[in-house]
């Protein structure tokens, strides 16, 4: 399997890459799959995700299901929170999901999630140096194709050390 950090780097730059970054994200996330989550464009400050209007993400009314719109905001924050982050060295996990629905999607959408050039640095990498982890909240939108206001998420990640994290098994072992 290629490695999501490099295939990241390169799809900020080509289209092929894009489509391979796309194609391996929906091996990596298999959960996502059935949905055609596709990055439509990423950079280190910014990403543009969409969600396409078929069955498989529609509610028993026809619209875009709420639970479909909520995992694209988790999806969309974190790959752009990943592309900044070494996932070797940090752990990064949903903590909490808060989701405001402002109207009924009928047709593909997109999110849009963007991050201040020293967003890293102040709000992960300096707090990180003082506590064993911090909880983030990133903020996404997300519109229909005619530019209508379907959501507001507030995604909370939780990042750590992979250090500092503690598992049940591991924490058993050493007493």
């Amino acid at each position: 399997m290629p490695d999501p950090a490099r295939l990241i780097e390169k799809a900020k730059n080509s289209g092929f890459y894009l489509w391979v970054l796309n194609k391996a994200l929906s091996r990596i996330i298999p959960f996502n799959l059935p949905h055609g989550f596709s990055i439509l464009e990423i950079s280190d400050t910014h990403i543009k995700t969409k969600i396409p209007y078929k069955r498989k993400n529609k509610n028993h009314i026809g619209g875009l299901h709420a639970c479909a719109l909520a995992t694209l905001s988790e999806f969309t924050t974190g790959v752009l929170l990943l592309t900044g982050l070494n996932p070797k060295q940090y752990r990064l996990i949903l903590k909490t999901l808060e989701v405001e629905y402002l109207y009924q999607g009928k047709m593909e959408a997109f999110a849009t999630f963007r991050l201040s050039p020293d967003f890293m640095e102040e709000h992960i990498f300096t707090p990180l140096k003082t506590e064993d982890s911090i909880i983030l909240p990133c903020e996404v939108q997300v519109h229909d194709r005619m530019g209508n206001h379907l959501t507001t998420a507030k995604v909370h990640w939780q990042i750590k050390e992979w250090a500092k994290v503690k598992t049940g098994k591991k924490d058993k072992q050493a007493a």
